[in-house]
């Protein structure tokens, strides 16, 4: 510590004590003077004036409105969880039904494929000549259809037996079938 900080120490705790000493004399006096009101709890309460009847009605007012809002929406929380029961209800039975409606047009589908693929069998088995005279009476899609189902050696041997105008249409119907299917 240098020489002399001592000496500026001791001044300044003096100055200070000083200023202290001056400020609280006249505390003292402030509070000797000062009213007794503030000396009991029960005093102040007398103080505060009443609030004014419009505000209490209008305070009251908006504490009925927001009352009757909570139950309002109350009510509609209900009744939503009321229509989200049925609604969640309805949704099992729809899909019941959809589960219903596939295995009934599976059935269908296979027993439709089961009737094409006996007729198809029908047409292999007749005679080739009786049976273009059959296919000249199809329209044209139609005929091609049990024809691609057929055995290429019973579908040559019934289109061989077509005028030639017939058997081509079916065979641009049979070749075209897949042209529009998606290569990727």
């Amino acid at each position: 510590m240098k020489p002399g900080r001592g000496a500026l120490a001791i001044l300044a705790l003096f100055l200070a004590s000083s200023g202290a000493l001056r400020l609280g004399e006249g505390v003292g006096q402030a509070l000797a003077n000062a009213p007794e009101q503030s000396a009991g709890a029960g005093d102040t309460a007398e103080l505060c004036p009443a609030p004014p009847a419009a505000l209490a009605r209008a305070l009251g007012d908006r504490e009925a409105r927001a009352a009757a809002h909570e139950a309002a929406i109350d009510d509609r929380m209900a009744a939503l969880s009321l229509a989200e029961a049925a609604l969640s209800k309805r949704l099992a039975e729809v899909e019941a039904a959809e589960v219903e409606l596939k295995r009934v047009l599976a059935l269908a589908d296979g027993a439709a494929e089961q009737d094409l693929t006996r007729l198809t069998a029908v047409y292999e088995a007749m005679k080739p000549a009786d049976a273009a005279k059959l296919f000249q009476t199809m329209a044209p899609d139609f005929a091609a259809g049990f024809l691609g189902r057929m055995q290429p050696q019973s579908a040559a041997a019934i289109l061989s037996g077509m005028p030639p105008d017939a058997a081509y249409s079916i065979s641009v119907l049979i070749a075209g079938r897949n042209a529009l299917v998606p290569r990727n």
